[in-house]
């Protein structure tokens, strides 16, 4: 088990987390905020490349911080950003990071090594520098080096930026499959990759933890209570101030509006029958809830 108690950092004047709590089984587990909202802060504090300046983080047991190397050779982790070495093929790259890795076995490592660029697709261009590879080919490898060694923690910051939407899917296939034994953190802005993929799941907003459980769980908590209408932009405003509303979608010159209600906020809004985890996100971070 990963357990993070009571985390919190700042930088300067600014509070990245505030007293961030929950534990974590081996599974898929979603965390979902907007940017600036603390998840890169957290992620690289579970990643042992910061220490936070109050609470706890432990896993299976032993305390992170007083000892990150025990964390640190099960973890695999893809940053937002990270960089490679110029003039090193994918082959030799994933080679280097397998040994520092501690995959001392040449044959078990080259094994692995190839394994993993089929996976992502790269194997055709695994003697290709990857300081030539396009921003969704990078990417991919990122991914491949993260579950280089067959850690026991994977946290992928933001993996599916720039991929289109088959990388996208062959991406989340691959988490799929591999989150049955494993703990994997999916941090991400992009709602659908948390609704598609994680059983469990928090929303993290203005480094604090404002709400966790299953998406459906969360959508659960709002059904009954969403509505939408199609309005003149110059209604919308008026709205904004006597509502809560969840969102705001220009169509065909007007707007859908969204908000939360426990009846119709002005005649023709109706109720939505099936709310998304896109409304129940929204419910969640903006405290409607």
């Amino acid at each position: 088990m990963l357990s993070i108690q009571n985390i919190s950092k700042s930088f300067g004047d600014v509070h990245a987390l505030k007293d961030v709590s929950f534990d974590l089984k081996p599974g898929l587990f979603g965390l979902l905020g907007p940017n600036g909202a603390g998840k890169s802060t957290l992620m690289r504090t579970l990643a042992t490349l910061q220490n936070p300046d109050s609470g706890q983080v432990t896993f299976q047991g032993q305390d992170i911080v007083a000892a990150p190397d025990t964390v640190r050779r099960q973890l695999g982790y893809l940053p937002q950003d990270f960089g490679v070495y110029p003039r090193m093929s994918a082959e030799a790259l994933l080679n280097h990071i397998g040994i520092l890795k501690g995959l001392s076995n040449k044959k078990e490592r080259e094994a692995q090594v190839h394994q993993l660029l089929h996976n992502v697709n790269l194997f055709k261009f695994k003697t290709a520098s990857v300081a030539t590879f396009s921003g969704g080919m990078r990417q991919r490898f990122g991914v491949a080096q993260a579950m280089l060694g067959d850690p026991k923690i994977l946290i992928v910051d933001e993996p599916t930026a720039g991929l289109d939407p088959f990388e996208r899917q062959r991406f989340l296939d691959l988490l799929s499959e591999a989150g049955e034994d494993k703990i994997i953190i999916l941090s991400t802005h992009i709602v659908e990759d948390v609704r598609d993929l994680c059983p469990d799941m928090a929303i993290l907003g203005e480094g604090e933890l404002v709400a966790r459980g299953g998406p459906e769980d969360l959508i659960n908590k709002i059904r009954g209570k969403v509505w939408r209408k199609k309005v003149d932009k110059a209604d919308v405003e008026g709205l904004k101030k006597n509502n809560n509303v969840l969102s705001t979608r220009l169509l065909m010159g007007g707007v859908i509006i969204t908000v939360l209600a426990d009846q119709a906020p002005t005649a023709g809004f109706e109720m939505e029958d099936n709310p998304v985890l896109e409304d129940a996100y929204f419910a969640h971070l903006y405290r409607f809830v």
